[in-house]
């Protein structure tokens, strides 16, 4: 359904594109999210889980210690030098990175070790999704009659869950993905381990709002400087400032439709809770759960001004 929404612009013009033949125009479009999007979400979920395993697995065999992990937590002692008064840094670092991995290698395992039914689930959802595309005006005038609520209401949920969406999707979470891409790449240059897993962070770290892809950065731009790496840190700044940073400010108005806007802070929430909830497909359906909430919370509201004005 997320999907269906989001690409039904595209559908709307394979549909003129094909002359009006509803079941082409499906299965084009139905393919080209299998290119757009299922292809490349697999290939990066297997980087993620193998950088993440190779992680993990160096932390339990160096005795729990590696480079990254090093750099970081000895770049945090030097930082303690410029500090007017004594500040004693005692974070565990490994320990943190160990629990971080330990959940993500919890969920990501199951569905990398049973790779027929991963293949299966993906299948399904692409037929699905291939007769939203051809029958989903008729799906949708069935949940109309069947709701017990006015059919101005239904279409109040339809519209306001179709705006969410987009809003959602096409805004917060493509700017963050755009941005956890580019620092991945970023890191991938001038040499920062684990490239692809950090971008995955730097992904959700886009959406807290006044810090941003910051939280990732700046770690990865003081451990190569007190690393020695001054050419490749300064390299990651400047990256960071102009690909990454700008992003926000450039491509950020230009993906978020105008419509209904959640705050950054409510989308980052729903997504913690989501992925709590439903695990990693809690991504998209947390925000969307958040959406369903405030669209049904403005029909009550509207229907009890409506009471109260009789």
């Amino acid at each position: 359904m997320v999907f269906a929404t989001v690409f039904a612009p595209f559908h709307k013009k394979a549909f003129i594109i094909t002359r009006g033949r509803s079941a082409l125009a499906a299965l084009l479009t139905t393919i080209s999210v299998l290119i757009v999007v299922i292809a490349p979400l697999a290939f990066l979920s297997v980087q993620i889980f193998q950088e993440a395993t190779q992680l993990y697995l160096s932390l339990l065999n160096n005795g729990g210690a590696t480079d990254f992990s090093r750099g970081v937590g000895d770049t945090m002692q030097s930082l303690t030098k410029f500090s007017p008064v004594p500040i004693e840094f005692s974070v565990d670092v490994n320990q943190y990175l160990k629990l971080g991995l330990s959940w993500l290698l919890q969920h990501l395992g199951p569905l990398f070790a049973n790779v027929a039914k991963a293949m299966v689930g993906v299948f399904i959802f692409l037929v699905a999704l291939y007769y939203l595309f051809k029958d989903g005006h008729k799906l949708k005038e069935v949940v109309v009659a069947l709701s017990p609520l006015q059919d101005i209401h239904d279409e109040t949920i339809f519209n306001k869950l179709a705006l969410a969406i987009n809003s959602v999707l096409k805004g917060s979470l493509a700017v963050g993905l755009v941005q956890g891409i580019l620092t991945a790449v970023g890191f991938a240059i001038f040499g920062v381990p684990n490239a692809a897993l950090w971008g995955s962070v730097a992904a959700i770290a886009a959406l807290i709002p006044g810090i941003g892809t910051a939280l990732v950065l700046l770690p990865a731009i003081l451990y190569l400087y007190f690393s020695g790496e001054t050419f490749f840190s300064a390299g990651l700044l400047l990256w960071g400032v102009t690909a990454v940073g700008l992003v926000d400010n450039f491509l950020g108005p230009k993906l978020v439709e105008r419509g209904t806007q959640l705050h950054p802070f409510l989308i980052l929430l729903s997504i913690l809770g989501g992925i709590g909830f439903f695990g990693p497909l809690g991504f998209l359906l947390g925000p969307l759960v958040l959406s369903l909430l405030f669209a049904l919370l403005e029909i009550y509201f509207a229907i009890k001004k409506e009471h109260e004005g009789r």
